[in-house]
């Protein structure tokens, strides 16, 4: 059995889509376990090649319940915390990275500036097993009764600091309904307020605010069979390019070299005010990298993205 521990979140988990994929092709006759959220489960089974759920809230778990796993592989992070939870489940092999603290010194060295994709896929090259960086797909589930080709807005964020202002996606909703687009606001339970208040101010019925009322599988559903999505840094955005539907993304304050959609793929545009002296910001708020963009210019990639749609055609990551 190979066990694989990654006990994120969404963005977590889609960004190592080609690590794990990886691991499937490189032990095609083991059973292939993940360590994550249980919640993640409709998520997982829009990955494929994943035999079995494990549930993992956290580091702070029990020990690992079952049998010594072949083979245990942390893409969770750097360590040692993580590195301890999977020694202890007695692995024959462990691949990681490079930890002393953890008492591991066989892996590869952490690099701080990398993609969280190439991190995984650099990592599991320094163990012989090829990843490819761009196999990030996610298997399209029916649209189950939700609408079809309509524009997703996700304002929301768990971390304040990477919302961008509400009424600024309350002028962006605004502006896109006028122009035709079926707008709709998702988000969790705990903002459904935030999104019923860009819906009110940008004069969308109260039906538009899906805060709240999809669980994850009915929302990779909704982004699957979307026209368009803009969001923050957060996980929604990584569902749209598991699913290549044009994509706005507003990074701040981690640049977009860090956790941002492909660069070859002009379906999907991050938007990313730059470097710049932040030393004034009170913490309170949108981070000024956010509070930089103004919609005029999350509406003109819209523009972008959608014109690379209108030549490209069909769906394409």
């Amino acid at each position: 059995m190979i066990l694989v521990l990654r006990a994120l979140g969404v963005g977590d988990l889609v960004t190592a889509v080609p690590a794990v994929r990886a691991l499937r092709a490189a032990y095609p006759g083991r059973e292939l376990a993940l360590a994550a959220s249980a919640w993640l489960a409709p998520l997982v089974d829009l990955v494929g090649g994943v035999d079995r759920l494990v549930d993992t809230a956290g580091l702070d778990g029990p020990a690992w319940p079952g049998p010594a796993p072949e083979v245990a592989v942390n893409l969770h992070g750097r360590g040692p915390q993580s590195h301890r939870l999977l020694a202890a489940a007695r692995p024959g092999r462990l691949l990681a990275y490079a930890n002393r603290e953890a008492g591991f010194v066989d892996g590869p060295g952490w690099a701080a500036d990398e993609h969280e994709v190439d991190r995984w896929c650099r990592l599991l090259s320094w163990y012989d097993i090829p990843a490819d960086r761009g196999d990030l797909g996610l298997l399209r589930p029916g649209p189950a009764g939700l609408p079809t080709g309509a524009t997703v807005l996700h304002p929301g964020s768990k971390i304040p600091a990477k919302r961008w202002p509400a009424e600024r996606f309350a002028a962006l909703a605004r502006a896109l309904t006028e122009r035709g687009h079926r707008v709709l606001l998702t988000g969790s339970a705990d903002e459904r307020e935030l999104a019923a208040g860009v819906a009110d101010a940008a004069g969308l019925p109260p039906g538009a605010v899906l805060a709240g009322r999809t669980d994850l599988g009915a929302l990779a559903a909704l982004v699957a069979h979307a026209r368009l999505v803009v969001s923050g840094d957060t996980g929604v955005a990584h569902l749209a390019t598991g699913y290549g539907i044009a994509s706005v993304v507003l990074f701040g304050p981690v640049p977009p070299a860090h956790w941002g959609p492909p660069p070859d793929r002009p379906r999907h545009r991050a938007l990313w005010a730059g470097e710049r002296d932040w030393a004034r910001w009170d913490g309170v708020g949108s981070h000024p990298t956010l509070a930089a963009l103004r919609p005029d210019e999350v509406l003109a990639a819209v523009d972008e993205v959608e014109r690379v749609v209108r030549v490209s055609g069909a769906v394409a990551a």
